[in-house]
This record gives C-alpha cells, structure tokens and sequence, in this order.
C-alpha cells in the first residue's frame, strides 16, 4: 500500500513530536527513580548535590522544551508498522523527520563523518539514524525511540568468558563478576547513575544490539527469566555499594537499573555485553494510528 501525500505528512509530524519529546521529557519511570536516588544521599553530601542538580536540568528543559544534554547522542528507532505499508517509504520519513528536528534544535548536530570529521549539520548519514524497521500483522505502528549519548557510550563494555583477569568463569557467577567490573571501571565517567543494558550470549554485534533493546524495558518491570530477574537485583545492589555515586562523587546511588537478556550462542563464544545508558535516559514510545496519529504514549 503507498502512502500518500497526506499520510506521510501526518507520519512524519508525529515522528518530529516523539523526537522533541524523547530529548525534552524523561518518561515518569526514569524521573520517579532519579528522585529515589536523591532521597536516599546524605544531606550536604556531594551526591546530593549533584542529583539535585539533575532534577533541575530535567524540570528546565520539559518546561523550555530544549535538549536534556548538549549530547543529544546516537539515535535508535525501533518500529514495528503495518505490513501494508512500504517500508523503505516509512524509512525515509524517519530521516526526514531527524533533519527537520535538528533544524528546529530538538536534537544538536553531532553527527559527524568518521573519516573527515566534518558535520553536515543534519544528523543524517551513514549509520545515523540507526533504523530497526519491522513489520507486522497490526494495524497501527509501535515507535520506539532511544537517545543515547557519547559520554555513556564510552563506557560500554564486552567480555570473553572465561576471563582470567577477574576470575570470571562461564556461569552467571561469572557474568556478575563482568558487570561489577564494568561498572567500576565507568567510575563517573558515563554521567551516572546510570542503567545496564546487558545480553549473555549472541555473537559480538548481536549481543550489543540486544542490550540497547533492553533500555526499551520499564525501570519498574520484573525480568521474566527468575534467574536473570535476581541477578538483576543482586548486581543492582552490589554497584550501589560500591561507594562510586552520582557523576562518581561518592554515593549510594551509582546505579538506577539492570536490565539483562540472553541470547543463544555457538560453544565456542561466551560473550557478555554491556551497554551503559547515563542519568539522561532519553527513551520514548508511541503507538500511533494507520493515519499517523499518536494515540498513546508508552512510557
């Protein structure tokens, strides 16, 4: 089925609106977790101060209407659309609808060409935005978006079990022993406290690609997996021992979550894979209609 003028104007609006609100407006299970954290640092402590100064970014920029972060970051759409619809149409909507965002400085230009380093000021390029397009048997599109940014980023990590540098063995004891040490060594410098994303198993991009979906989950959720849903809980608690705190000034609050999928893998290959997402978890959703509009917010 085409999508005709009129449609893809709609589409394309609603994409705009869930890209300005992804940069402005951290969903209420991020905020609602960031304010747990402040609660829980001493008074006159520097992790207080520095979470109460996150709380204050946030009010700024939902009531300017203005980025979260100078880093707007890498863009990650995952969308499911009605397979009557064509795709590489609804694709290049997408970029459309990126560059007259960063027009309207709901996302900053920081895309850059790896190999000359120039900015062309739009945001589109090879690779970016990075589009996970798939289509099903509904008839409306579920819109998800991540803003991640290049600070976080940084920090990631992926481990090879077994790994004799901190005793890890291939077991979930040993991918504890994986994301204790990532952790450690972001220290503050991923602009926590953050949130993993984390897969065991896959193939070295899979893996990576799985612990970005994971930051699509709900701060509040239960992993289906009991095994995952308690090493889930344990890591949680173990990083927020470990003394690192909000933007590594110290603190209780060095972790807001952990999220942990699995992947099949070949015998050969134990990865585990870690995606670090900062305070700024810039990541909406929308269920829009067939005629392109939104009709709810998903998170």
């Amino acid at each position: 089925m085409a999508m005709n003028s009129a449609l893809q104007k709609k589409v394309l609006e609603s994409f705009i609106e869930i890209i300005r609100k992804t940069s402005v407006d951290l969903p209420g299970d991020v905020v609602d977790a960031i304010q747990s954290g402040r609660k829980q640092e001493p008074e006159d402590s520097r992790g207080k101060y520095a979470m109460c100064i996150i709380e204050k970014n946030i009010d700024l920029a939902r009531v300017k209407s203005q980025p979260l972060c100078q880093d707007t970051g890498s863009i990650l759409f995952f969308v499911h659309y009605p397979r009557k619809l064509d795709g590489e149409v609804l694709g290049k909507l997408i970029r459309k609808a990126v560059v007259q965002a960063t027009k309207k400085g709901y996302l900053r230009q920081n895309s850059v060409d790896s190999l000359t380093g120039k900015n062309n000021g739009t945001n589109v390029g090879p690779g970016t935005p990075t589009l996970h397009l798939e289509p099903w048997s509904k008839e409306f599109f579920d819109i998800r978006l991540i803003l991640k940014g290049g600070g976080c980023e940084n920090v990631g990590a992926q481990y090879s079990l077994p790994d004799s540098r901190i005793g890890a063995g291939r077991d979930l004891a040993g991918v504890k022993k994986c994301l204790l040490d990532a952790v450690q060594q972001a220290q503050g410098k991923g602009c926590g406290p953050g949130v993993l994303g984390v897969t065991i198993g896959g193939d070295r991009a899979t893996g990576y690609l799985h612990t970005k979906e994971q930051f699509l989950r709900k701060m509040n959720d239960k992993n289906k997996i009991p095994a995952l849903a308690q090493l889930e809980t344990e890591v949680l608690a173990e990083a927020n021992q470990l003394g690192i705190g909000p933007m590594g000034f110290g603190g209780k609050t060095t972790l807001m979550g952990v999220k942990i999928g699995a992947l099949n893998r070949v015998p050969a290959s134990f990865f585990v894979s870690v995606s670090y997402m900062c305070w700024a978890y810039r990541r909406q959703g929308a269920k829009v209609s067939i005629k392109g509009d939104i009709q709810k917010w998903l998170y």
